[in-house]
C-alpha cells in the first residue's frame, strides 16, 4: 500500500513510509527533478509517487517503451542540466546495462535504483534477492569503476539516495542504488530531516567561454567541469574512445589517458565514498558482514549470540562498490571467522575472501527461494 503519496514532504517530517517511498522523498530533497521508467516489480512504486509529485513541484515524469528507453532519457535530461534518475529490478536492469556503460564513458550523472528481485530472467518478480551485486559492479562491458549503494532501512533509503544524487553530480558518473523488495516494500516510521539542514551537491560548471571549454579535460580532480546542453556550449558525447574535446580518437595514449582518468576518478576518492556501519566489534572474535535486508537478520543474530556469551560483531555494508576491503581486512585481524549470509550463492563472499587474503575462514549463508535469512540462521553459523 502506498501512504499519502501526493504528500509534501515539508508539512510532516514524521511519518510511516515504505522503502520505495523514502527512495522518492530522497530523490527530490536531492534536487531531482525527472524521472523516466517502465514499470516493473518490486520498485513501481517509486514510479507512481514520482508520477503524481514531480509535476506539482515543476519536474518531468516520462513512462518510456522499456526500460532501454527509459535509461537513455534519463541520460538525455542530465546532459540538458536536470538532476535524473530511474527505477527499476531483475530484467529491467539487464536492459538497461548497455546505456549504463555510455553515461561511464561519457561521464554523465544520473541514478539508477535497482529493488532486487529473484532471478534469473523473469525469476520471482514478488520474492526478495540480492543477486544483481555483481550486475551493478560488472554488468557493463568495459574497464570501468561504480558506485553502488545498499540501504537497510527505510530512513537509510533515504539518506542513500540523497548521497547517490551527490556523488553521481560531485564525480560525473552513474550511481546505483542497490535496495532488495524487502527493504523496498517495508514500511516503518521514520523522522525525515529539514531538507535546509541537507548537503546538496551540484556538478562543477565551466568557468571558460564556451570556446575554451573542453567537456573531458584532464583536471588536478580528475572530474572535468559540465556544461549543460542549450547553455551555448557546445561539444561532442560519445560512446566512443574519444579525446578532452570529446571527440572519438584512435591515439593510444589519449585513449589510455582518458579510460585510467574514468576509473581513477572513483578510486582516489574511494575513501571519501566507503561506508559502513559496525555493531558489537569492539572484542569480537567472529565477524559478520552483510547488507541490506539481510543486515537486519545478522544485527538480531549478533544480539542473540551476545546474550548467549559468543563475542560476534557485525560489519554492515552501506556502499557496496567501491567495496569495503581496507576496513574488512582491518576488522577480519581480531577474529577467528567470519560469517557472509547473502540472498545469492555468495557473490559478496567472493570479495571477503580477496579483501581477507583468505587468512581467515569465511562461512557462506546463502538463499536464492525468494525467503529471507532467519536471525536463527545466521546465529546457528556463528555457535558452529
Amino acid at each position: 500500500m502506498i501512504a499519502q503519496t501526493g504528500r509534501d514532504q515539508s508539512e510532516d517530517r514524521t511519518m510511516v513510509i515504505h522503502g520505495n517511498e523514502a527512495c522518492v522523498w530522497g530523490a527530490i530533497a536531492a534536487g531531482c527533478r525527472f524521472f523516466a521508467g517502465y514499470p516493473i516489480t518490486p520498485s513501481t512504486e517509486i514510479a507512481e509517487v514520482l508520477a503524481r509529485r514531480l509535476p506539482q513541484i515543476g519536474g518531468n515524469f516520462i513512462q518510456m517503451e522499456d526500460e532501454i528507453a527509459a535509461m537513455g532519457a534519463v541520460i538525455g535530461a542530465s546532459l540538458a542540466g536536470v538532476k535524473s534518475m530511474t527505477a527499476t529490478s531483475g530484467p529491467g536492469f539487464s536492459l538497461k546495462q548497455e546505456n549504463i556503460g555510455f553515461a561511464i564513458m561519457a561521464e554523465i550523472p544520473c541514478v539508477v535504483v535497482d529493488v532486487q528481485r529473484g532471478g534469473p530472467s523473469t525469476g520471482l518478480p514478488t520474492h526478495v534477492s540480492q543477486s544483481d551485486v555483481m550486475q551493478a559492479r560488472w554488468g557493463t562491458h568495459g574497464d570501468h569503476s561504480i558506485i553502488a549503494l545498499c540501504p537497510s532501512t527505510v530512513r537509510e533509503t533515504y539518506d542513500l539516495t540523497i548521497k547517490a544524487f551527490n556523488y553521481a553530480e560531485r564525480y560525473r558518473t552513474p550511481v546505483m542504488i542497490l535496495t532488495d523488495e524487502i527493504v523496498g516494500h517495508l514500511s516503518e516510521k521514520v523522522e525525515l530531516p529539514d531538507p535546509a539542514s541537507l548537503e546538496i551537491v551540484s556538478r562543477q560548471r565551466p568557468t571558460v567561454p564556451p570556446s575554451d571549454y573542453l567537456p573531458y579535460q584532464m583536471t588536478a580532480s580528475d572530474i572535468p567541469p559540465m556544461a549543460n546542453f542549450g547553455e551555448g556550449y557546445r561539444y561532442h558525447v560519445t560512446g566512443l574512445a574519444h579525446d578532452e574535446t570529446g571527440s572519438p580518437t584512435n591515439d593510444p595514449a589519449q585513449i589510455e589517458q582518458q579510460l585510467l582518468r574514468i576509473n581513477r576518478k572513483i578510486e582516489r576518492y574511494r575513501d571519501q565514498i566507503v561506508e559502513v556501519e559496525e555493531f558489537e566489534t569492539q572484542d569480537m572474535e567472529i565477524l559478520v558482514i552483510a547488507y541490506g535486508a539481510t543486515a537486519r537478520s545478522a544485527k538480531k543474530a549478533v544480539s542473540l549470540a551476545r546474550e548467549a556469551g559468543l563475542k560476534a560483531g557485525l560489519l554492515k555494508l552501506k556502499t557496496l562498490w567501491p567495496f569495503a576491503d581496507i576496513e574488512i581486512e582491518a576488522l577480519a585481524k581480531s577474529v577467528n571467522k567470519i560469517i557472509v549470509p547473502e540472498l545469492n550463492l555468495g557473490q559478496m563472499a567472493h570479495e571477503v575472501e580477496w579483501a581477507v587474503r583468505r587468512a581467515k575462514p569465511v562461512i557462506r549463508v546463502n538463499r536464492i527461494n525468494g525467503e529471507s535469512i532467519t536471525p536463527a540462521e545466521i546465529l546457528a553459523a556463528i555457535k558452529n
